[in-house]
């Protein structure tokens, strides 16, 4: 009986370890803690959003991936490197937390999203942050 219970103890924590773990590869930042780690041009920044919420304005370098268009969102990450940082928002972070939880289960392992979404942003870092449109570039 005590071993059982040893092993059942032993088996429940390697689980809970590796469980942890996994979670650690989405984490959630701040408005001022997204903003500043997307000043690294190296980062990949996903406006995770639709096209018309993304013409109301968007953060600078973020590239339009609509997660609500499922064919869109996979095609464009399924040969991404894995390894490589990717920074994710919509307008509350529900829909980037669903496109962060698809992305880990597609093996990537540095996945950020902004809490609160673009919504969430402070008026201040929203505006000196915002992208007007060039209609030409669509």
């Amino acid at each position: 009986m005590k071993l059982f219970f040893t092993i059942t103890c032993t088996l429940l924590g390697i689980f809970c370890a590796k469980a942890q773990a996994n979670d650690s590869i989405i984490k959630r930042l701040t408005p001022e803690k997204f903003i500043e780690a997307i000043k690294d041009s190296t980062v990949q920044v996903i406006d995770v959003r639709t096209i018309t919420e993304y013409n109301q304005g968007h953060l600078k370098r973020a590239k339009k991936v609509d997660f609500l268009r499922p064919t869109e969102f996979q095609s464009y990450f399924e040969n991404k490197d894995t390894l490589q940082p990717v920074y994710l928002y919509c307008r509350s972070g529900n829909r980037s937390m669903n496109a962060a939880k698809y992305l880990k289960k597609r093996g990537f392992k540095e996945i950020y999203d902004l809490r609160g979404g673009y919504s969430g942003l402070p008026d201040s870092l929203q505006i000196a942050l915002k992208v007007e449109i060039d209609e030409n570039s669509y």
